[in-house]
């Protein structure tokens, strides 16, 4: 917002304040009853600029709403195409699989290769390939990883075979849909608040 804008607002505002104060000193009130309108009135301000700072936090909440009231799964298939609605935290979550054993992923089109937790890459039956990890560059700093392949990696009605993957003993539960996945896509992009996926 520049200074003209939130010049004009603060205009706005004092005329409203003036506006209401005026009102309430021509009323001729108890100062008591004058006092609770004038309550009543900065509440009523108050609500408003509560709204008004908070729109979009209420938008996604409606959508939100809306999608379970509907029915409206955060994950769907529309002919080849996969659509996932960002959940709460922005991020977009999906549920895959990694050789047959559910995973859930964060898609993150910053990481290079798809990268398990130990613990998801152990269920999954990918091992680490042996010999030295790799150092790799993440949020929280530099960390160290193996290297290893799923045999298959599905996402939804997608998937990829002999899949390069990293696994990370720091990521906690935290699996990551990387780049070497999305770049096998035909085409892939964000409509709004929901991630689309072409095989």
């Amino acid at each position: 917002m520049n200074d003209g804008d939130q010049a004009l607002s603060l205009i706005y505002l004092v005329g409203c304040l003036v506006l209401v104060v005026s009102g309430l000193l021509v009323h001729r009130a108890p100062l008591g009853q004058t006092l609770k309108m004038a309550l009543a009135w900065i509440l009523i301000f108050a609500a408003g600029f509560a709204i008004f700072a908070l729109r979009d936090d209420f938008k996604a909440l409606g959508s939100r709403i809306m999608a379970e009231v509907s029915g409206e799964a955060a994950q769907q298939v529309k002919g080849g195409e996969l659509r996932i609605r960002a959940s709460e935290d922005g991020h977009f979550w999906i549920d895959g699989e990694v050789n047959g054993r559910a995973v859930r992923f964060l898609v993150d089109s910053g990481a290079t290769v798809t990268t398990l937790s130990r613990a998801a890459a152990d269920r999954a039956g990918v091992a680490a390939s042996g010999g030295f990890g790799v150092l790799i560059d993440t949020a929280n700093g530099t960390t160290m990883v193996d290297r290893g392949r799923a045999e298959s990696v599905r996402i939804g009605p997608i998937e990829r075979t002999g899949l390069a993957v990293h696994i990370s003993g720091t990521l906690g539960d935290t699996n990551v849909l990387g780049m070497n996945f999305l770049s096998t896509l035909s085409a892939w992009g964000v409509e709004g608040r929901t991630l689309v996926l072409k095989s």
